[in-house]
């Protein structure tokens, strides 16, 4: 398994809003960030919530989001991050990355 994206690299959670057991954040979707940590693979929580217990390890990574850009409405300083983990098959690359 070799990762598709680097720490640095600018990615965005994909649009989509499947049924089940979803592991990205309904206020993240949509949205843009830095992958800030490759936190490892593991089995993905979405195919094993389906019986899947042969699906390949699934990448996880530590994105960093501007907390403006994931509340339109915050208004704390501008410098505020949240990190929040993802799965690799929710990202996509975003203008500006090397990688993907």
């Amino acid at each position: 398994m070799t990762p598709r994206f680097r720490i640095g690299d600018p990615v965005t959670v994909r649009r989509a809003y499947p049924a089940g057991h979803i592991r990205a954040p309904h206020y993240i979707r949509g949205k843009g960030g830095v992958v800030a940590d490759m936190v490892g693979a593991y089995p993905n929580p979405e195919e094993l919530a389906k019986g899947n217990w042969n699906a390949p390890l699934a990448p996880l990574y530590r994105v960093r989001f501007a907390q403006a850009s994931a509340w339109p409405d915050y208004v704390g300083p501008a410098h505020d991050t949240v990190d929040i983990e993802i799965y690799e098959h929710w990202l996509e690359p975003s203008a500006g990355s090397a990688h993907g």
